[in-house]
């Protein structure tokens, strides 16, 4: 299986954020299948993750470090937003001079301001991009130890594929063994200005 693919799969059910519906759609009609292929199986990739422990463990952290950084973020606008207000409804009894030393000063903040929610924008695409490529590299073998254990000899993507015998599905093998082999495990926001800290820290000072 190519990791790109296996990458693509994590990435689509880990991130996928659109509202359920209100109403469930009807079930479809039953469907008499034929006999099952000898060596042809079936995998849902989206639904070996999505229903796996650790790939909603996965999600629910994702989500509660975007709301930190949201909360972060929010906080400090809020309090350049007010300091602005009060500059300006100051601006009619303060000194020309101090008001514009006051606003380029409050100007340096919302600068910075912009430039720390571009950071931690950065910084979430990277954790989550780390967290996405170790559940695949957990899920892989343990596709592969099913793949086997089915004598398996062609395996197809469930959305590449219309209709299928359930008997030809993997994928509850394949939570299961996944579930067995890991839950969770512990990770937190990148941070990206200390990883480019770092490298020019270690530069040598330039001779005079």
């Amino acid at each position: 299986m190519k990791k790109t693919a296996l990458l693509a799969a994590t990435a689509a059910v880990l991130l996928a954020s659109a509202p359920a519906q209100a109403q469930t759609p009807p079930a479809p009609p039953p469907v008499n299948h034929g006999p099952a292929l000898a060596g042809v199986c079936i995998l849902s990739l989206d639904g070996a993750i999505g229903s796996s422990t650790v790939g909603k463990y996965v999600q629910t952290r994702l989500q509660q470090i975007s709301q930190q950084v949201q909360t972060e973020l929010t906080s400090e606008q809020t309090a350049i937003q007010n300091e602005a207000k009060t500059l300006d409804a100051q601006k009619a009894t303060m000194d020309p001079g101090a008001f514009e030393q006051k606003s380029a000063s409050l100007q340096v903040r919302a600068n910075a301001w912009q430039r720390k929610a571009q950071l931690r924008e950065r910084e979430l695409q990277a954790t989550q991009q780390k967290a996405l490529a170790r559940v695949g590299q957990e899920l892989e073998p343990v596709i592969r130890a099913s793949y086997q254990q089915a004598r398996c000899s062609l395996l197809l993507q469930r959305d590449s594929v219309i209709l299928a015998n359930p008997a030809m599905d993997i994928t509850p093998s394949v939570i299961t063994g996944l579930n067995a082999k890991i839950t969770q495990f512990a990770f937190d926001r990148e941070r990206l200005d200390q990883a480019a800290a770092a490298p020019a820290a270690a530069q040598p000072a330039k001779k005079p």
